[in-house]
């Protein structure tokens, strides 16, 4: 059994997600500044070992289409970085849409655009790493 670390990675800031294989229930945890990646790996490195996550689940941001953009050409160097640094499998994750579902769910809530701005990252990295979790069902 493990936990899992979810993350919605931006150019300024990601959005980190945890979950557990026993509840297969993922929920925000932060936000980081992605304004120094030696920063950005020391925090991912911390809430690696304090919640003994076994797999990080990365959201890779394809097209429409299913084509590979800039932006997934980032997600993708990012996922290099990361493994060089916390040594453990990290797992892209078509995040098609999520910002856009974690957008409306908020809306739904009630959360002001200032809330909705600060959480945003945070709940992607959420739908991302929850729609990880439905889709590979509970591991016997």
């Amino acid at each position: 059994m493990g936990n899992f670390l979810g993350i919605d990675y931006g150019t300024k800031r990601i959005g980190v997600a945890g979950g557990d294989e026993v509840m297969r229930i993922a929920f925000p945890l932060c936000v980081l500044d992605n304004s120094s990646q030696r920063r950005v790996m020391e925090e991912i490195r911390r809430i690696v070992s304090e919640r003994e996550v076994t797999v990080i689940v990365l959201g890779l941001p394809l097209s429409l289409d299913g084509s590979r953009g800039l932006a997934a050409e980032n997600v993708e160097r990012f996922a290099d970085v990361l493994k060089k640094n916390i040594n453990l499998p990290v797992e892209l994750w078509d995040e098609r849409l999520s910002t856009k579902m974690a957008e409306r769910a908020m809306i739904a809530g009630g959360l002001s655009r200032e809330r909705r701005k600060q959480s945003i990252d945070q709940s992607t990295a959420q739908i991302i790493l929850q729609s990880y979790l439905d889709a590979h069902g509970p591991q016997n």
